[in-house]
């Protein structure tokens, strides 16, 4: 009798084992983490990669889970401030013990998690709605930088995509809005860089603070220069700011922004005065049906829910970790994770393309200039 009690303690030992393998993976579940603004001013934006993020996993779950492991998301609100970022990292994977963390928010907040928790934890973050160049180096020139993975292309990709339109329409004088955090400085060195390559330099640089709609002197600045366009490093409220106070001082450059501005978003802000706002895109048009990630998010948001250009980078995201998770195996690590992630070359996500190697985080360099068009259309 203790010899087959000693056997069904051994056997049932093995199991629990068995399903202990890895923090944030038991037998029937994977714990993924995320912390983004829900709240304030960028509250928009989170909320919006979240809840396709929600459905996503739930279609997942609905068809057995990844090896019969249902996917939990365990989301917290940052309010895009880095403080309080980097806690709600050390929260997710202390406290809260995520396997893995999804769709972070902001450059400065990424990057001072990525340095202060989630590289030294050795835990993998996929996407972040950030292009800052910090988030984009070797690992071999900062080993925090192995655990990150883009999925979206660099502020330098898109601000020398939109300096090239300019300078091929005969625009040479160019001024610079940014926001004063890693976003903004990022987006500027990008304009000043792009500029260099065509013997310019910026007309007028002006800055403001972050969460911050105090454009007054950066307007006026700005507006003594009288720019042919200005190139706003900024999100919708700032920029619909800004936009407004330029147009008082009767002045009306071509306007050009980044994408992290959200050009539904941007639309909602300044009604008819968003015509002619040019905007740089990181993903495919979210409007077009034709190309099959964008065909499958709309089947994900079904008839009522709007297509958005971050609903549809949620979904890239989402995507991108779940084809990982499935690579990963029948029992998936943080290492065999990583390993899945490095592994994707060029990789499909349905007419979008994301590649990874051990030297390299790069993820994508699409990028696809837009306008605002009557109407508050988004046109190519």
């Amino acid at each position: 009798m203790r010899c087959v009690k000693a056997l069904l303690i051994g056997i049932l030992s093995s199991i629990a084992c068995a399903f202990a393998g890895e923090v944030g993976v038991s037998e029937n579940s994977i714990l993924i983490g995320m912390t983004a603004p829900f709240t304030g001013p960028s509250g928009a934006y989170g909320l919006d990669m979240k809840a396709v993020i929600s459905a996503y996993f739930r279609q997942i779950n609905d068809s057995g889970g990844i090896n019969g492991r249902k996917l939990e998301l365990r989301a917290l609100d940052d309010g895009y401030e880095t403080e309080r970022a980097v806690t709600n990292t050390r929260t997710l994977i202390n406290n809260e013990k995520v396997f893995a963390l999804l769709a972070s928010y902001g450059s400065s907040p990424t990057t001072a998690a990525m340095n202060e928790v989630f590289g030294p934890a050795k835990v993998p973050l996929v996407g972040t709605i950030s292009g800052a160049d910090t988030l984009r180096q070797s690992p071999r020139e900062n080993a925090n930088n192995r655990y990150m993975f883009n999925v979206r292309a660099s502020y330098a990709t898109e601000t020398e995509a939109i300096v090239n339109q300019l300078v091929s329409l005969g625009i040479k004088n160019i001024a610079v809005l940014y926001q004063n955090d890693g976003f903004g400085r990022s987006g500027l060195d990008g304009v000043v860089n792009a500029l260099k390559k065509n013997n310019l330099t910026p007309s007028v640089v002006a800055t403001f603070e972050r969460n911050s709609l105090e454009v007054g002197p950066a307007v006026q600045a700005i507006a003594k220069a009288n720019p042919q366009a200005v190139v706003m490093v900024s999100l919708h409220k700032a920029t619909a700011a800004f936009v407004r106070e330029m147009k008082q001082a009767r002045q009306t450059p071509q306007f050009m922004t980044l994408s992290p501005v959200g050009a539904d978003l941007l639309v909602q802000e300044l009604g008819d005065d968003a015509r002619g706002i040019g905007i740089a895109q990181v993903m495919p048009y979210p409007w077009n049906d034709t190309i099959p990630l964008v065909r499958e998010y709309h089947k994900l948001l079904g008839k009522q829910a709007k297509p958005s250009y971050f609903g549809l980078e949620g979904y890239a995201m989402a995507k991108v970790l779940v084809d990982a998770i499935r690579k990963a195996g029948k029992d998936p690590t943080r290492e065999k994770l990583m390993a899945a992630l490095e592994s994707m070359q060029n990789h499909d996500l349905g007419g979008y393309r994301v590649s990874y190697s051990p030297a390299d985080r790069t993820g994508s360099r699409f990028v696809d200039l837009t306008v605002i068009g009557s109407g508050g259309r988004v046109l190519r």
